[in-house]
């Protein structure tokens, strides 16, 4: 049942976010979205450009929601709720900003004479297709204009939503460049559901993939994040790598956890609670930033690199893929793959991934 409400201003005392006093408030009295609120806006723009300094292999995005119910505790994007009022924990997984208008904005930017046909990025920030998706349905509209404008673009999700723009997506693929991208740092499911506790299950994604490459829709993984002592033994990354070839992913990336602010408190409260014994072994790794020691990076990444080569990843391309044949830079790299980024250097201040 949707209980939403017109946004009023509060009574006194009300703790109501800024935002939210133009916003549309609605909960639904379902068991998918119990306890999640979710704040309606009209936005402004939608296709934004990032900023010059940030180091990724992409330039303009568009981001229909904020905040996310995947409610990953690692979540990168958690302090960017801290802009809106709200805090980067609990919050940012159960208070979601929905721009309702996002495919009419898509169309009208896309169209505008100042647009220059430009790469889009989708999944950058927060997950489009979280499971707000689902009742808000604002990714047809947004592959539409897309596809209508002949505009390449990727997508990078943990959702499974997106087999149902299936059919849209392989529209898009016949009049411009379309890639994507699914994100499975492990395959172990009582860890999954520990710290990815909103997200579909580490095999359903690899059906996700599997799925879009029979489809002829190149889909890759981006192995992020690695936890530290939680599934970096030799054993979790090969059952992982071999589940992920399985699925005739493009490529692999292979992203070690890092932990921003906002991320970093959620992510350590978590495991002080869940495994304190680890708490000293992360101070260590993570006590002089965000991101861990580059020897430990650059191990993990050559061991990933590695098993993809012993599993064949990027050796065949899926049906349909134009550009098959040709080589990139990383290991099973196809031109057409989504832009998903390298890891960080370990003193690199700079967020570079979407997890």
């Amino acid at each position: 049942m949707d209980t939403g409400d017109s946004g009023r201003d509060g009574e006194q005392g009300d703790t109501t976010p800024l935002f939210a006093r133009s916003a549309v408030t609605r909960t639904f009295d379902t068991p998918e979205f119990r306890g999640v609120t979710f704040y309606e806006i009209h936005a402004r723009s939608i296709i934004n450009r990032v900023p010059s300094a940030s180091r990724v292999p992409f330039e303009w995005t568009i981001n229909p929601y904020r905040g996310c119910t995947h409610a990953c505790t690692y979540c990168f994007a958690r302090r960017t709720h801290e802009y809106l009022d709200l805090d980067s924990g609990r919050d940012f997984d159960s208070k979601i900003v929905v721009k309702v208008n996002a495919p009419d904005l898509v169309r009208r930017e896309l169209a505008a004479p100042r647009w220059g046909g430009h790469p889009i990025a989708m999944g950058t920030n927060v997950d489009c297709y979280q499971r707000a998706e689902g009742r808000y349905r604002l990714m047809p509209g947004i592959l539409t204009a897309l596809r209508d404008a002949r505009n390449p673009f990727s997508i990078l999700t943990k959702g499974s939503l997106i087999l149902r723009d299936l059919g849209l997506l392989t529209e898009a693929a016949e009049v411009t460049d379309v890639s994507t991208a699914v994100s499975i740092g492990f395959t172990d499911e009582s860890l999954w559901r520990a710290v990815e506790p909103g997200t579909p299950s580490p095999r359903k994604r690899l059906e996700v993939c599997a799925t879009l490459n029979e489809h002829g829709i190149p889909c890759g993984v981006l192995m992020a994040p690695i936890l530290p002592y939680l599934c970096d033994s030799p054993r979790a990354l090969e059952t992982t790598v071999r589940r992920i070839a399985e699925t005739g992913a493009t490529h692999i990336t292979p992203i070690v956890l890092h932990l921003r602010p906002g991320a970093r408190e959620w992510f350590m409260a978590w495991l002080s609670r869940e495994h304190p014994r680890l708490v000293p072994r992360y101070l260590e790794l993570y006590g002089r930033g965000a991101y861990a020691p580059k020897a430990y990076q650059e191990r993990i990444g050559q061991a990933v690199r590695a098993l993809a080569r012993e599993h064949g990843i990027g050796r065949s391309a899926p049906r349909g893929d134009r550009a098959a044949g040709a080589r990139g830079a990383r290991v099973g790299q196809r031109p057409g793959e989504p832009p998903v980024p390298r890891p960080a250097p370990a003193a690199t201040p700079e967020q570079l991934t979407l997890l």
